[in-house]
């Protein structure tokens, strides 16, 4: 019979016999003691560098696991269970029915026990810090730096910058999360084999129902009244002269306990749905519509060529109408140039004490350059060359205003052009209301028609009243103000 003394050693034959062990044990050897520091620090002080915890939960933890995986294959499938084969149900039980024995087996399984013990506890805590590292902001938005970048930093400038990518992108439930992850795996191969898609497109189709994640926050039927909205323009004159429309948005209700569904959110009322057929991947190609009242009335609303272009449809869907129908781009919202510089101007970061600085801004902004930094670079050189030449006064006394102008019309094209991703203004398009030719106007352009003759209307007060459109300093203003 073996002596107890035997089994660590061969143990430790066994690894040194069969390679498949050996490497196993050289990985979990040198992986264990960095590992086991990085994510017990990661725990208790967080670690901020992205990349590090990367290199820690994807290459590092996965490796230590594979190593283990490694020794236990070698020691009981390879050339390692010759040297193991002492550990037999009757050498086991001839131990614990001796009590000298007894007493010896028990410190070794205590030993065994003990060591498993601190690699499950390791592979706990590197699982668990693991999953909330790919559930994170971070991980999210810089790990796959190129194809993300864009997407990223629109998401930091939208009004959801404070809710986590996860929230809405994978929500809760087992069912969503092993379909992102799935889905994460399949990008991070298009990542690594660079077949990603230049720019990425609007996720609409791979994202959660509306109601499972908009509606979490925002309860449609909780909409009432009407919503003031005042948007600033600024003119491309010497004096930047700054206009505004203001508008009476009628956001109506969805339909609660005390009032019917009215206003813009009447199409996302129960009692009032819309399914339409879409006859494009983008749902912009819209030729049926039917609205389905609560007495159970159906009427259908078809274009003038709803026949030819279902029949020509490459990709007909059917879709019951949501949020994100209208609310396309709600956290990766990408400006116009137009926009981008009216909102560096009303926060004063740009300033329009520089004569014409609008007008300037939107010239050099609308070039299409190759790269960011080339961006910055011919910004900084029109804007400075243009003052220096056409207002030297100003840029003698004031060059800080001329310079911190500059950082703002960078800025403006930074966070909303990535000529690396093929992503120019205008590349994305918001369905929220109609600054293109899209958005409400799929549907509401009186072409859709039933068979009773009724259209879906195109008038505009029937979502919003016009209180005043790009005037200087509008008289409404000032009555609501109290100024007249």
């Amino acid at each position: 019979m073996a002596k107890l003394t035997d089994i660590p050693k061969a143990f430790f034959k066994g690894i040194t016999h069969s390679w498949i062990s050996l490497v196993g044990a050289m990985i979990v050897t040198v992986t264990f003691p960095f590992l086991l520091g990085s994510v017990l620090y990661d725990t208790f002080l967080h670690i901020d560098n992205p990349y590090f915890s990367g290199f820690i939960y994807m290459i590092l933890g996965p490796g230590f696991v594979g190593g283990l995986v490694l020794v236990f294959i070698g020691l009981f499938f390879a050339k390692g269970k010759e040297e193991v084969r002492l550990f037999t149900l009757d050498y086991i039980r001839d131990k614990l029915t001796n009590e000298t024995g007894y007493n010896r087996i028990r410190k070794l399984v205590f030993v065994g026990v003990f060591l498993t013990c601190i690699n499950l506890f390791v592979v706990g805590v590197l699982a668990y810090s693991g999953y909330h590292y790919m559930e994170s902001n971070s991980f999210c938005g810089e790990v796959c730096h190129v194809p993300m970048t864009p997407e990223y930093t629109a998401y930091q400038n939208s009004a959801h910058s404070r809710v986590a990518c996860v929230d809405c992108h994978i929500g809760s439930g087992a069912s969503w999360f092993v379909k992102s992850k799935i889905s994460g795996a399949r990008q991070l191969v298009a990542v690594v084999a660079d077949t990603f898609s230049r720019p990425i497109e609007t996720p609409v189709h791979g994202l959660r129902p509306a109601r499972d994640t908009c509606e979490q926050c925002h309860r449609p039927e909780k909409f009432h009244g009407d919503k003031l909205v005042i948007k600033d323009k600024y003119l491309e004159d010497e004096k930047n002269t700054h206009v505004q429309t203001v508008l009476l948005l009628k956001i109506g209700s969805a339909g609660d306990q005390t009032a019917d569904s009215h206003g813009i959110h009447w199409h996302v009322a129960p009692e009032n749905e819309i399914v339409y057929k879409a006859a494009d991947w983008q749902r912009n190609t819209i030729p049926e519509v039917y609205q389905t009242a609560a007495n159970g009335n159906k009427i259908v609303y078809r274009s003038p060529e709803a026949d030819q272009q279902l029949a020509e449809a490459e990709h007909l869907q059917e879709r019951t109408m949501d949020c994100i129908d209208c609310h396309n781009r709600p956290s990766h919202i990408y400006l116009s140039a137009n926009q981008a510089i009216d909102n560096k101007i009303l926060t004063n970061v740009i300033s329009t004490d520089l004569p014409y600085i609008k007008q300037q801004a939107m010239k050099v902004v609308s070039v299409e350059y190759k790269t960011q930094d080339e961006a910055r670079s011919a910004i900084a050189s029109e804007l400075t060359n243009y003052y220096k030449k056409n207002y030297s006064e100003i840029f003698n006394s004031n060059r800080p205003l001329v310079e911190k102008a500059i950082a703002g019309v960078q800025a403006a094209y930074s966070e909303n052009v990535f000529p690396e991703m093929n992503i120019q203004w205008d590349t994305y398009y918001s369905n929220l209301g109609h600054t293109n030719e899209l958005g409400c106007f799929r549907c509401h352009n009186e072409e859709h028609e039933a068979d009773n003759g009724e259209v879906i209307s195109m008038d505009c007060e029937t979502c919003h009243t016009i209180l005043a459109e790009e005037e200087e300093d509008p008289e409404i203003l000032r009555t609501l103000l109290g100024e007249m």
